[in-house]
Formats: C-alpha cells, sequence, structure tokens
C-alpha cells in the first residue's frame, strides 16, 4: 500500500494552527509526535482524514478545516451552570479545570471549568477548538497496511461512538484523538446535558 486509503496505517507529521497563525499543536513540539491512525474510522476531524486521501510518503499538504468538518460550531446549551456541591471536590474547583459528567444514558461528556462562583460553577462542554477553524501543516512519513487487530481496534473505536460497524468513509469522525492522546474528541451531540447524573475529575492524557 503506498498512498493513504481505507485500512492504511499513516503516521504524519504535523502543526496546526488557527485562523491568526497561531500554534495550537504540533509534532515538532517539545513533548510532540507524530499522529498515528488507521485511515478510514474517522480517527481524524473530517476535513483533515478527507484532504489526506491519496498522499504518498513523503508529500506534504496544507489544508484547511472548517468548523463544520472539525470540532462543529460552538453551541451556547453546552455552557451549563452546575451546583459546586455536586463536585468530588467542591473546594477545589478551580478555572480550567477538566470534569467528565454522566448523563442518564451513560454517554460520558467532558467539560472544562469556566467561571467559579460561591454556590456554582459554570462549565463549558464544548470542545475547545469548537467555532475555530483549523490549519494544517502535514508531512505523510509512512503509509502501510494496517494490521488485523489494528484495524479491529479502530473499528471497535467508530463502533462505540455510535456509528455502527466498520465505516471506511474517510469523512466521518468519531474521536479527533490522533492516536496519541492529542485529546481531540468531538462534541457531537451531548444530548441531555442538562441532566447530569455524575461528576468525576477527568484524568490527565499523556501529552503527546
Amino acid at each position: 500500500m503506498k498512498t493513504i486509503e481505507a485500512n492504511a496505517r499513516v503516521v504524519l507529521e504535523y502543526t496546526l494552527k488557527n485562523e491568526q497563525g497561531e500554534v495550537l499543536d504540533s509534532s515538532e513540539a517539545e513533548d510532540g509526535e507524530p499522529i498515528v491512525y488507521v485511515h478510514g474510522y474517522g480517527m481524524l476531524v473530517p476535513g483533515l482524514e478527507a484532504a489526506l486521501v491519496g498522499l504518498e510518503v513523503g508529500q506534504s499538504k496544507e489544508v484547511v478545516v472548517s468548523p463544520d468538518e472539525g470540532f462543529g460550531e460552538r453551541d451556547d446549551e453546552l455552557v451549563l451552570e452546575i451546583d459546586r456541591s455536586d463536585f468530588p471536590d467542591p473546594k477545589k474547583v478551580s478555572m480550567g479545570d477538566e470534569v467528565v459528567a454522566e448523563s442518564p444514558d451513560g454517554e460520558e461528556v467532558p467539560m472544562r471549568v469556566v467561571e467559579v462562583k460561591d454556590e456554582t460553577v459554570i462549565v463549558d462542554a464544548n470542545h475547545p477548538l469548537a467555532g475555530v477553524t483549523l490549519r494544517y501543516s502535514v508531512k505523510v512519513k509512512e503509509v502501510a497496511q494496517a494490521s488485523e487487530e489494528e484495524i479491529a481496534e479502530a473499528a471497535a473505536g467508530f463502533e462505540e461512538a455510535g456509528y455502527g460497524g466498520g465505516c471506511d468513509d474517510p469523512t466521518h469522525d468519531h474521536s479527533h484523538d490522533h492516536g496519541n492522546g492529542h485529546g481531540h474528541e468531538h462534541g457531537h451531540s451531548h444530548g441531555q446535558t442538562g441532566d447530569l447524573v455524575q461528576l468525576s475529575s477527568k484524568q490527565p492524557k499523556k501529552p503527546s
């Protein structure tokens, strides 16, 4: 397998910038790592994954991804006010904390604390990059046929995200995790965000 297509295991060097040219993430950062993913299972934002089809090792590309094909538009309904007493450690809640809420149907909803009041806390369930136009500079380092184990793992993640089995449509997306803990999970439709049943501290991912 020489070009990026469904079921390819791909390694990319990348730099991600916003519209102002500010670097948001890069494999060349001190703690950076290349993106490693299996193509066709929504492991990248849709706009980026679709733009990579057909690229070969050594090729570079500039990709501009709109919010619709990235992390979505911001949704004001995902900014919630929650009783401070609902937090695992109410006295230690501070700006920027990340927590995970569980909805009645068992879905985990990641949130960031954006304001702390005396009795309540304002949290935002939008992805930090929601509403942002993304500018990726990528270079293909490796392309190979993914192993059966890698494909099965990618497909399982796709099913867990609620898309059903075995889709190789590169315009789909489910985690935006880049395979290296970049934490680009999408807000999709968190649904019953107003009826949260449990809050817990979010375990930090290993920097990539």
